[in-house]
């Protein structure tokens, strides 16, 4: 289902000279992060901070997706768009142990692939559940060893299978559609972001009481901390049936939210607070390797600025539940080429794909907005 080509890119596509490669932007909550996090990057090298650059390059994580993977994946379609594979990790080490037994591994907790728009002046986000069982392929895991793949597999187990490569290798299997860059945010590195932006402004209508995700919240506006945004973007038990897919739409609910406030945060005004969150954002971030330098974020977040909340449909990939596990949904095939097609084709998501999903209902998108 993937259209193979083994053909190099050119030294000028790498460059940036093809509308596709240009470089990569957020996650489950990311969306607005490295875009936003390099808008700071920009402010700070226009106020000549060498030092600020070094420092920061330091920061980025990068994975050399392309070396890792090799010719066999979905063309190079140079239509202007790009497309992004945004993870949250669900690491239980280090800081992110109070979440969660550390069981030495990691899974995607949540996973977004974002089709910036030819102009890049709109964005489509498909949501993938985690819970999707799909037919992955063999990975190498991080001492080059095979790890088979097979069907029925949960989703989010190829990050953990082979990490940052198989899953990417994973999503194009699924979608015939290449990545052009790859984000990852942990939970900490989360926390840390919203805390740096001074926290995110929501609006619930009705309570969510969730002792799992640690989250209580009356109905009313609030502004939530990193920790309240983290169990927001969490939750499952608080709301609605309990299913990751309910957990998706307040996601997408709170990644308006989190652009509309980096719109308004005033980085370019401040050098301070844009250092800050450069800072922050870069070491909260892993990135595919031609994304892992400052010059390379700045570069591309100059290119997404004019996208906003307005500007962006957000969907979750058609699926249903499965009949032999109701914990668990699957593909609706026809559906999900409808939608990886139009992405494509640089085309909006049709309506008439997703409309027979369990996906996108519900009372989450009701309970939450931003503001």
């Amino acid at each position: 289902m993937s259209e193979d080509s083994t053909a190099p890119d050119t030294a000028e596509r790498r460059a940036g000279g093809r509308g596709r490669r240009r470089k990569p932007r957020p996650k489950r909550k990311a969306l607005a992060i490295t875009a936003w996090t390099a808008a700071g990057v920009i402010v700070v090298g226009g106020a000549g901070a060498g030092y600020a650059y070094f420092k920061l390059d330091g920061n980025i994580k990068g994975v050399d997706i392309n070396s890792a993977l090799g010719g066999h994946r979905p063309q190079n379609v140079d239509n202007g768009s790009q497309d992004i594979l945004v993870l949250g990790s669900d690491s239980r080490s280090g800081d992110n142990a109070k979440y969660g037994k550390d069981e030495g591994t990691a899974r995607s907790d949540t996973a977004m692939v974002v089709h910036v728009y030819k102009g890049h002046k709109k964005a489509s986000v498909v949501s993938i559940p985690r819970d999707t069982l799909i037919t992955r392929p063999d990975c190498a895991d991080d001492k080059g060893r095979t790890v088979p793949g097979g069907q029925r597999q949960m989703f989010n187990t190829a990050y953990e299978a082979g990490g940052p490569a198989c899953a990417v290798k994973t999503v194009e299997a699924m979608s015939g559609v290449r990545m052009d860059h790859y984000v990852e945010v942990d939970f900490s590195g989360f926390k840390k972001l919203i805390n740096t932006l001074g926290g995110v402004d929501i609006t619930t209508k009705k309570a969510i009481e969730d002792d799992k995700s640690h989250l209580h919240l009356q109905p009313g506006k609030h502004t939530l901390t990193g920790e309240q945004s983290l169990g927001l973007v969490r939750t499952r038990h608080g709301i609605g049936d309990g299913s990751d897919l309910g957990r998706i739409q307040l996601q997408q609910a709170f990644i308006k939210a989190l652009l509309d406030k980096v719109k308004h945060v005033g980085v370019f005004s401040s050098p301070k607070k844009a250092y800050d969150l450069a800072s922050t954002a870069t070491s909260a971030v892993t990135t595919d390797s031609e994304l892992s330098s400052v010059r390379s974020l700045a570069g591309f977040a100059s290119g997404l600025k004019g996208i906003g909340a307005g500007d962006m449909k957000m969907v979750t990939l058609p699926v249903e539940y499965d009949p032999a596990d109701m914990n668990r949904v699957i593909p609706q095939e026809k559906a999900d080429q409808q939608v990886w097609k139009a992405l494509r084709n640089d085309k909006p998501v049709p309506a008439s794909a997703t409309k027979d999903s369990a996906g996108d209902k519900g009372e989450a998108d009701e309970v939450v907005s931003g503001g």
